[in-house]
């Protein structure tokens, strides 16, 4: 909007006070609103420093300085402003200097009042379009952009080609269909393979030649995992911004029916995971969205409950999912290996390290890593993981030169990190580049009505597995298992129906074969459960609360079941390793 002449500020600068007074008087009788005059360099930058003008005029020749400085000052500080020079020695030097430096134009000496008047109003007019040229192009560009993301993100593919079928844009989905666009190879429609590059073609040159839209159709499309797709397509004539025919847009939606044994309302299994109650059908949800989502993600929940199977599941739902899943046990790692384990070493880094080792994170490399008890690393472990989430790369041990991967990192533990944050024995910062996303994984006692399929599973594996003619179990047995509080979840559900099946002799699974814990649907006073280890045996709460063992005698036994090796015997325990320190510590029990 153009301004009001008495709202125009105008700077004169010029070391002849005359010239200065003459100008103000012109201007001032015109209607300007505001003049205000400079007889030096310094005067002129003081007052561009101090307020805004909407026109500068100024003497090319200043009693100490050059008014191309001031130019210069002008186009070095941003001031946006037109500014015109004044100069008693026209010439082509003058002039083309004065425009390098961002002069609007120059007015050669004697100036009188129409001259004046004149181009004054000629570079405000300038000006002003020029700024609303560069704010229709801003925002010309703003809309650009904002049609270039919805053309990027949305579901359906999209192409464009022209009137020689040669492709000018295309979106993200429709790579998905059309892949030898990835390549690079062709820009010609008619050049790719495809089976929907087929039916493309032909819907496009329909629209060339008779210029009329071709209406939805439906095209069978096999993948190349060779499932069976519906796809929709849509053409229709482009034109460009003077309505001139200019080629097609071809539209392509995946409209291929859900199986009704695969939709997420009803399916029991998911990834080697069993059940269909709500809790699980919205992780099977959770894990499909955030696989595709190359981020980090923390998966929580108590022992036994398939964190080492969301894991999988994740990267199997993944863009990696080609690539190798590589797994560690951070708890069943010595501290002091653990280094060595994930970043690698080499030769002669440290006594034994006879040959060079690459490590976890290297293995990897554009797949995913699988970070089991995260909650049990060092703080230098801690460090030296966070730097790796921050910068994608690493320093194996004894060498100099990082080693950059793409790596995605999926973390898993049992004990709550935002209580060992609170304590110090975690880093936040670490923690929040971990936590990019959290799947909760829910205990078996809080979806009872898996139980039934998870046994039935379990018998059948399990009689494959050992060969074993046993097909059922018994309505009691059935209802001892779904009354069970099962503290060691899926994990211990599994151990329970694998030793039915080895104990039952006939078709069918009955109460006798169950072990005497599961028959105690009550809560246990003290939850410590040793299930899954090779060699160990079940003691729980229940024995201690009878006065069978003490709670000492307990962890004396099971440290000796597991070597001394306190991770190990946390893990057995299915406590955290800080939590049996301080038992031990409270028992005065040494090592």
């Amino acid at each position: 909007m153009e301004k009001e002449r008495e709202d125009i500020h105008i700077l004169v600068v010029d070391d002849e006070e005359s010239i200065r007074y003459t100008f103000k008087v012109f201007l001032e009788r015109e209607g300007y609103g505001k003049i205000t005059t400079a007889a030096t360099l310094e005067e002129a930058l003081a007052v561009i420093n101090e307020e805004r003008f909407d026109l500068i005029i100024s003497d090319i020749v200043l009693e100490d300085a050059s008014g191309t400085d001031l130019l210069k000052n002008i186009q070095n500080t941003g001031i946006q402003c037109p500014v015109v020079m004044i100069t008693g020695f026209p010439n082509l030097d003058t002039a083309a200097n004065s425009v390098r430096y961002g002069a609007f134009d120059y007015i050669s000496k004697p100036v009188n009042k129409e001259t004046l008047l004149r181009f004054v109003r000629q570079a405000l007019r300038h000006w002003q379009l020029d700024q609303e040229k560069k704010a229709l192009q801003h925002e010309n560009e703003k809309y650009r952009r904002y049609l270039q993301v919805i053309f990027s993100s949305v579901s359906d593919a999209i192409v464009t080609v022209d009137n020689e079928l040669n492709i000018t844009q295309y979106n993200k989905a429709a790579t998905c269909w059309i892949g030898d666009l990835v390549s690079g190879n062709s820009r010609n429609l008619s050049d790719l393979s495809s089976e929907v590059a087929q039916a493309w073609l032909d819907d496009a040159r329909l629209v060339i030649e008779k210029r009329k839209m071709v209406r939805e159709h439906q095209v069978e499309y096999f993948t190349p995992g060779g499932e069976k797709r519906m796809i929709s397509l849509t053409a229709a004539p482009l034109c460009d911004e003077n309505e001139e025919f200019d080629g097609a847009v071809i539209v392509g939606r995946d409209v291929t029916p859900a199986r009704p044994d695969n939709s997420s309302s009803n399916r029991s299994s998911f990834h080697g995971f069993v059940g269909s109650s709500p809790a699980m059908l919205d992780m099977y949800r959770l894990i499909e969205n955030v696989g595709k989502v190359d981020t980090a993600v923390l998966v929580t929940g108590e022992s036994g409950t398939g964190k080492e199977l969301a894991a999988e599941a994740l990267h199997l739902e993944s863009m990696r999912k080609d690539k190798k899943l590589v797994k560690v046990d951070c708890a069943a790692v010595a501290e002091e290996l653990l280094e060595s384990e994930l970043f690698g070493h080499r030769k002669g880094a440290f006594t034994g390290a006879d040959r060079d080792r690459m490590g976890r994170l290297l293995q990897a490399d554009k797949g995913t890593l699988f970070l089991d008890e995260i909650g049990d690393i060092s703080s230098r472990m801690q460090l030296r993981l966070l730097r790796f989430l921050q910068e994608k790369t690493f320093t194996p041990v004894g060498q100099d030169k990082p080693v950059k991967v793409n790596v995605r990192i999926i973390a898993a533990t049992n004990v709550d990190l935002q209580d060992k944050v609170r304590r110090g024995e975690f880093r936040e910062d670490l923690y929040y580049r971990l936590k990019v996303v959290e799947i909760e994984l829910p205990p078996l006692r809080l979806r009872p009505s898996c139980i039934p399929l998870l046994v039935h599973h379990y018998i059948s594996y399990f009689a494959d597995r050992h060969d074993l003619p046993v097909y059922s179990i018994s309505d009691q047995a059935l209802k001892t298992l779904c009354t069970y509080h099962w503290p060691g979840n899926v994990r211990q559900l599994r151990h329970v129906i694998e030793r039915g099946c080895v104990m039952c002799h006939g078709a069918t699974i009955q109460q006798e074969h169950l072990p005497v814990e599961v028959f105690d649907s009550r809560e246990p006073r003290a939850q410590v459960i040793v299930s899954g280890e090779s060699g160990t045996k079940g003691l729980h709460g229940n024995d201690m609360a009878a006065g069978m063992i003490s709670e000492k005698e307990m962890l004396l036994q099971i440290l000796a079941r597991a070597g001394g090796n306190k991770s190990k015997a946390a893990r057995m325990l299915g406590i955290d390793r800080s939590t049996l320190y301080r038992k031990l510590k409270r028992y005065n029990v040494a090592g």
